[in-house]
This record gives C-alpha cells, structure tokens and sequence, in this order.
C-alpha cells in the first residue's frame, strides 16, 4: 500500500523487517537404525524435503536421544523452517551432549538473532577461544549490534567477517543494511551486488537484493531477483511471498494467487500465507473474505502492524467505521508519519460524522511541504462537512491546480461554490469537469444534481438525457432522469425511467428504492414489500433491503414483522456493526429494554471504544431503569469525546430524569461552551430554567434563538411553551401562531389548538383544527390528538369516527386500534375483542394493549383468559396505578379476594392516583 515515507525509508522498512511468519514442514519416511537415518536426513536436506529430513532425525533420536549429531542436524532443520523455539532447545542438547561450539554456536546465533534476542547473541556468540575467528559469528554479532542500533561496533563485526572470510554473503548483506543506516543507497547496493556476484547459489543474498529492487520501486529488477531465489530453491517461502506482493500491486491477481498457493502447500497455517491471501482478496474487491484471514493472523501476532493497518482498510470498506477507526488509531500510534493511514483514518472519521476528530487528524499533514492532492481533497470534503465552505473551496483549489484535468476535483470545486452561493461559478465547474471526463459518470452525476437542488429541473433532466446517450449501459442516468421527472411532478415518466434502470440492472437498488417511494406514494405497499422480496431473493444478506422491509413494515403498524427482518439482517452479517445497532434501536423503540440491553452490552464487548455503541448502551440502560449506571456510560463517553456537545447533553438529560437540576445545569453549561449554537441544549437550558422560576432568562434564551433562526419556527414555539407553563395561554398562543405562520406542522397546529382553548377560544381553536384535518388528511398524529380530545370528553361516537378515518388510512396503526377497542367495549359493540386482539399480535408485550385485551376478556365474562393478560401488563408495567386495578378487579371476580386485597392494599399504600382511587378505597372495606 502507499505510503508517506520516502524511498529509504521503506527499503528500511522492508529491509529490517524479518519476513513475516513461515511456518514449518511435516512429512513421513522410512524407519532404519540411526545412523541410517541420520544418513537419509541429510540427503533428504541436500534435496531440500526438510520436512522429512525433520522426521527421520526425530526417528533417529527416538532410537538414540543422546545422538549429538541428530540433535545438531535438528536444530538446524528447525533454523531453516523458523521453528527458533525448538531449534534452541536441539541446539543447546547437542552442545551439552558434547558438539563441537564451533559447529552450534552460530547456528545457535542464528535462532536468537530470529527471535530477536540480540543481547543473547552478544553473549553467547563471542570468538570460541582455540578455533579461527568465524565469519559466521561476526555476521552475527554485526547484525545483532544493528538491531540495537550500535552501527559502529556493526560496521566493525562485518569489515572483521570479510577479512576473516573474504566475500561472506552475510556479512557483505549486513554492510549493505549497515549503509541504509547510513542514508548510503549506492554503497547499499554495491554491497549487495558484491553478495550476489561472489555467492550466486545463495539465497539470502538473491534475496536481499530482490528487497532492495523492491524498496526502490525496481519491480521488475526485484522479480527478476525473486526468480533467481525460485531457480536455487523453487519452494523458498520468502521470494514467492515477496514476489506475490509486487504482482497484487501491479494487478497481477492470478500470478499471486500461485505463488501464495505454493507457500500454502507447505505451510498450510503458516501466517505470511493468511496475511498475503488477506491482501490479495482485498485488492481484489473481497474485503469479507479478507477479513477472515485477517483475525487468522492477529489472533497470533496482535501487534502485526501490516495486518493492523490493513485491518484497518478491510474495515473502512465493510463500513464499519468504529472497528476502522481503533486499527488506524493503533497503526498511526507506531507510525505516525505514514500518510495512507492518516488519510484512511481522517476519511474514517468523516464518514461517522466525526468531522472536528477527522481534521485534527489530517491537520499535522497539512503542510506547505506537502504536494498531495488526495490529502488537500480530503481537507476540502472534511471543510464542506464542517460547513466552512470557504476553506473548502481554497483546498480543492490546490487539489485542482495539482491535478487540473482531474474531472472529480472540478465536480468538488463546483459543490463548494455551490454552497457558498457561487451557482453560475458551480455550474461552470460541473461542465468542466463533464468535458474532462465524459466517460465516468460522476462528473455527470454532480452536473445533475446541482441542477437538482437549483430546482431547474428542465435543465437537469437535459444532462441526464445527454448522459444516457453517452453512456446507455449505466442504470444511473435513468435513475437521475426519474429524479428530474419527480421535480416536474410527471410520475408517469419517472417510473418508466426507474423501470428503464432496472431492466439494465434488475437490482440496482436506488432504482428500486424510487419505485417503492412511488408505490407507496400510489397507496400500494404490497407492491412495495415484493419489489424488496425480489431483491432479498438475488442477495440474502443485503442489509440495506431487510432494513428497508422493515421500515415498510413499521409504516404499516408491523412490529412484529419489522422485528423480523431488522433480527435477520444482523444475524445475516454478524460481523457488521450497523445492522446490530439499528437492531438495537428498534427494540428500544418499541419497548423490548431486556433485548436492547442484552445486545447494546454484547457490542460494547466487540467495541469498547465506540461512541455509538456506548451512546445506544447507555440509552438501554436508562430504558431498563437503570440511570445511575446510563450516567457513568455517558461519562465514560465524554471522556472518550471530550469535545462532544452531545455527551454533555445527554449527561444532563440523565441528571434531569434523576432530579439532580444542578448537575444537569453544568453539563447544559458545558455543551453550550463546546457549541455556542446547540439548538437541543439552548431548549434544554430554556425549559430548566423556567421550571426554577426564571421566566426571563428563559425567555431570553428563546429571543436569541429567534433572532439567530428568524426563517425557523422553534425559538417562538419554544416561547409557547414557556408561556404555557406560566399559566399564560393567550400570550403562547401569539407565540404558537408566530411559530405556525413560519412552519404549518400538525404538531404546532395541537399547541395553537391547545393554547386558544385554554385562553377561552374552543370553538376558534376547534375550527382550525377541522379545517387542518381536511386540509391534511393524512396527519395521523394530529387525527390521535383529536380523537383523544373526543375521548376525554366522553363523546365516544366522535372519537371512533375520528379512530375509523386513522384505520382505513393505516388499518394496522396499533394505538388506534388499541383506543377503538376501548371504546367499542364502552358502546357495547361486538367488535372490541377482535380489534383487541389484533393490536395485540401486532404489538406483543405491550401492557397498555394486554390491559385493554385483558379487561375487555374479563368484563365479557372470560376470566379464565383476561385475568393472564392483565397480571403480564401489571408486571410489565409496575408504575400504572390504572392497569394494576383492573388486575385487582379481574382478581375479584376470579374469586381469589385475598390475593386481589393484597394487590389493592400495595397500590393504595403506593401513593398514586388513578381515576378510580375513591372506588379502590370503597372496595378495600369490602375485601
């Protein structure tokens, strides 16, 4: 992958960094005596079947265990497949068993020096007292010495090999790594042309000098290299793996995957084969499967820092950017002058939204040194993130001038002075970029959209058109051509364009997803759900379609179904993070606390350091009652962003909800410090301190967001609602009409409808509402509410009208059937226990719902099944006093008086009230 870092540093690099993992050879031979079978081990080396050399000497040794000979031949068997842990321990048996130092010790050097004990080669490799001084063991103690970074007392072991030894391959390598310690590129492959040219059956040497071809970008030279490896030695692991690195870079998938395979053959589990395979499946587009051998390597080698920064990028493709995120922190932590894993890490970040982290990561790159015109387009796109339009357009400045022909740079340029409100300047630098790059869509794609979001729609449907003929194949055009004939209200045509799309990509889903719209916008969400099945059929662990079903099914009132199909999507990719955590969402949406809290605590286990997931944990946690525990996630989130407004907003929320008004007052403070404009926490701090009685601070906070957002409506509704809790309703319904005038919503039409009946205005209050009602036919919120006035009133007949319209608009909207239930039990209809029932399938474990299927069962006379419904709802909702009286009741007409007046006796003891507490405290004299 590319780096930052210049040509010596990454010879450095690949030079001093021992070849990866190589696993070891097994096999089977005949059985002989033991010198027979020392013998055949030998011969068996000679020909390079290591694997069954290592097996007849552990023949040999099982028939003498004090063989010195098999012992030393062992561990260097083990030396060369790099199993160093066992040829210590054959190596040092075979010297206490009497073999020769000066036959062991370097080969004894050799194994520590792989294991990185450098020291330990210092000590046990010194000049054996009695023998010529050894090449070998200056080699060694050169090497040892570099590692340690001692390269004077290096350069002198070396220069006393090559006098020793004149031409010893290892010793003129290690001057060669000696002069790229010395920035000496020239002297480093005079070196390493010494060792080839005057050992030309040495491998190392070959190797070596394939490394430095590699470093310097020489692929073809470093193949050629490799190649002569291969001759020598057609199984050497190291030139076939190096060999597979530069084929994936040049593209050259099929040749890698055979060079990987031969490795494989030998060394099955060797990790240098999981690594390699890792990367060349994600060159190749398969980051699932990359990902697999990925955890093979890093469950053994946890600090591998090629496989963490690649973990890194597999991550970042599956989207899940949390995961991306700790690898690319850990990597930059070691390397924090590569600019891939900057770059990687800031593009991380964006997309989770983290815009201010991903610019103080890319902001050390950012320099006047630096010609990178990938990085000053990263900073463009994170500055339009950030909404400085003005640093944006100065980055993709310099990305442009760095790369004028670049069509993609145009296209960002132009967005940039679109936002800034340059439109002539942004479709000028759409064009250009559709002239410089007519075959690639995205050029195109941006003039579009521009188009698009200046609503010239006639011209937008032109480009799209111009784009179809240049390029017929491409189902995006004709999706674009749909948007446009949606500007221009001419759904005809926009489905026709949709349908185009996907009989040249029968599941291109933005197509798909259009056609749905439609649907449903044509009232037929059957239609809709089999345009998704059909999808689910091709592909069934698309993610984005279950969500979509369920989505659909949530529309429709389906809990159960869209539960269903947001489970199976986690379950179908089990290893992706985003489905889990919409997963979680919708069961805390829907009341399922246990399920949220149960998988929210089984991903903070995966993902300890994920925002998200301690926001969606701490969430649970409040849901389950647990508070104290949701303040400390939220604090443990804080310090993890500590630059967060959110945190400190959800701090004081849970301060809020645990009564603790001054703490909740700070974190407001807080947030507000971090982010002047926080619109959430300048309500919050309104409303809080209003409650405290300070009216004008609380009013004043809703000026100043009034005048900061004079086109929103939110600073005067806010104004409304602290008016209506100073009792004051004809002062809040100014401010509601204020806020109305501004932005026309149902929920503001329930405050001005509220606000004129308190201030005595009903019947002007009630006509505006009607009038909204037929002017809006589908607000179903504001239809509950008028209802809901119906019943509280009592006037049943006009609740249920209003309950019936709900119904035929969304026949499965449980809260309306739940209501038209109640109320047909009130009238006496027959039809209240089937409305019950079926808001019951639909909402299962619902104690509202249980209690008003349950009560209707008893008062129909059915308390055999009632009274089950109505002690779930009084366990599933301990707090409602209503509920757990119709529990007391249903036990009294069960019979079973003494449980029923222990019941009554806990609730009255309770303190609450209820509608029916004076007949409770009747019936507890009874009982």
């Amino acid at each position: 992958m590319p780096n930052s870092r210049n040509n010596l540093m990454k010879t450095t690099f690949i030079l001093f960094g021992a070849a990866l993992f190589m696993g070891g050879l097994t096999s089977c031979g005949k059985t002989q005596t033991a010198q027979t079978l020392v013998a055949d081990a030998e011969q068996l080396q000679q020909k390079g079947d290591l694997k069954a050399a290592i097996i007849q000497l552990k023949n040999a040794l099982q028939k003498n265990p004090d063989d010195a000979k098999a012992r030393y031949l062992l561990g260097v068997m083990y030396v060369k497949t790099e199993d160093h842990k066992s040829a210590e321990n054959e190596l040092r048996r075979a010297l206490k068993l009497g073999m020769s130092p000066a036959v062991v010790v370097p080969d004894l050097g050799k194994t520590l020096l792989a294991e990185g004990r450098f020291q330990s080669v210092l000590d046990e490799t010194k000049q054996i007292s009695g023998e010529k001084a050894s090449a070998e063991i200056s080699s060694l103690r050169g090497n040892a010495y570099l590692a340690l970074g001692k390269t004077k007392e290096a350069r002198e072991s070396f220069e006393q090999a090559l006098k020793n030894k004149p031409g010893h391959p290892d010793a003129l390598i290690g001057m060669a790594k000696y002069s790229l310690t010395e920035k000496n590129i020239e002297d480093a492959t005079r070196f390493s042309e010494q060792a080839v040219s005057q050992n030309p059956q040495d491998t190392d040497a070959w190797l070596f000098k394939g490394d430095l071809l590699r470093a310097q970008g020489k692929t073809e030279q470093a193949l050629a290299a490799y190649d002569q490896v291969l001759k020598i030695q057609p199984g050497n692991k190291s030139a076939n793996i190096n060999k597979a690195f530069l084929e994936i870079a040049a593209g050259k998938f099929d040749a890698a995957k055979a060079n990987i395979d031969v490795v494989r053959k030998a060394a099955p589990n060797s990790l240098i084969v999981f690594y390699s395979q890792a990367l060349l499946d994600f060159s190749q587009g398969k980051p699932a499967a990359a990902l697999d051998s990925l955890q093979q390597v890093l469950r053994t080698a946890p600090e591998h820092m090629p496989s963490i920064l690649l973990a890194g990028a597999v991550q970042y493709s599956l989207g899940s950017m949390p995961q991306a995120e700790q690898y690319l922190k850990k990597y930059l932590g070691v390397n924090p002058g590569n600019l891939y894993a900057r770059k990687l890490l800031a593009s991380t970040l964006m997309k989770d939204h983290q815009t201010q982290d991903a610019l103080d990561v890319l902001s050390p790159a950012l320099t006047d040194k630096q010609q990178d015109g990938q990085l000053f387009a990263l900073a463009g796109e994170l500055y339009m993130q950030a909404g400085d339009y003005t640093k944006a357009t100065d980055y993709f400045t310099k990305a442009s001038a760095l790369a004028p022909k670049s069509a993609q740079l145009h296209s960002a340029l132009g967005l940039s002075k679109l936002a800034l409100g340059e439109n002539d300047r942004a479709v000028a630098e759409m064009e250009a970029a559709v002239e410089l790059d007519t075959k690639s869509p995205k050029a195109s794609v941006f003039l579009v959209m521009t188009h698009l979001r200046l609503k010239e729609y006639d011209k937008a449907l032109n480009a799209a058109k111009t784009m179809e003929k240049e390029q017929p194949d491409n189902p995006l055009a004709c999706n674009l051509k749909g948007a446009a004939y949606i500007g221009m209200k001419d759904f005809v045509n926009a489905r026709a364009s949709f349908e185009k799309a996907l009989s040249i990509r029968p599941a291109y889903y933005p197509a798909v997803m259009n056609l749905v719209q439609l649907d449903l916008q044509e009232k037929k969400p059957e239609a809709a759900k089999k345009r998704l099945e059909a999808i689910l059929e091709k592909d069934k662990k698309n993610v984005e379609i279950m969500t979509a079903l369920a989505q659909l099914a949530l529309s429709q009132g389906q809990i159960k179904e869209a539960t269903a199909w947001l489970e199976n999507a986690s379950k179908e990719n089990p290893d992706a993070l985003k489905p889990a955590m919409v997963l979680a969402a919708h069961y805390l949406r829907i009341g399922d606390k246990q399920k949220a809290l149960t998988l929210a605590k089984k991903l903070e286990g995966s993902n300890p350091s994920s925002a998200e997931v301690l926001d969606i944990l701490a969430q649970a946690q409040f849901a389950s009652g647990d508070k104290t525990r949701a303040l400390e996630t939220y604090t443990r989130l804080a310090a993890l962003k500590p630059d967060s407004a959110q945190a400190q907003f959800r701090i004081a929320a849970i301060h809020m909800a645990m009564q603790n008004q001054t703490e909740a007052l700070n974190a407001l403070k807080k947030a507000l410090v971090i982010q002047p404009d926080f619109l959430d926490a300048q309500l919050a701090l309104a409303t809080l301190v209003g409650s405290q009685g300070n009216h004008d601070q609380a009013l004043e906070i809703a000026k100043q967001i009034q005048k900061k957002n004079g086109k929103s409506p939110v600073g005067y509704e806010l104004e409304g609602n602290l008016l209506m809790t100073q009792k004051k309703p004809d002062l809040a319904a100014n401010a509601y009409e204020r806020a109305f005038t501004i932005g026309k919503t149902g929920p503001l039409m329930m405050k001005l409808h509220a606000s004129l009946t308190q201030a005595g205005k009903g019947k002007e209050a009630d006509v505006r509402l009607t009038q909204w009602l037929k002017d809006h036919p589908g607000d179903i919120t504001t239809r509950m509410y008028r209802a809901g006035i119906y019943l509280a009133n009592k006037e049943n007949k006009a609740a249920i009208d209003q309950y019936q319209t709900v119904l035929q608009q969304n026949p499965n909207y449980v809260p309306a059937l739940n209501n038209l239930a109640w109320l047909y039990q009130q009238e006496k209809d027959s039809r209240a226990l089937e409305y019950a029932k079926k808001a019951d399938q639909l909402a299962p474990n619902n104690p509202a719902i249980l209690d008003t299927l349950g009560w209707i069962m008893v008062e129909q006379g059915d308390t055999t099944h009632g009274l089950p419904n109505l002690q779930k709802a009084s366990t599933l909702a301990p707090e409602a006093a209503d509920i757990r009286y119709h529990f007391v009741l249903a036990l009294v007409k069960s019979g079973d008086k003494a449980k029923a007046r222990k019941e009554l006796e806990q609730l009255l003891a309770s303190g609450k009230t209820f509608s029916q507490i004076a007949e409770a405290k009747a019936l507890l004299k009874q009982l």
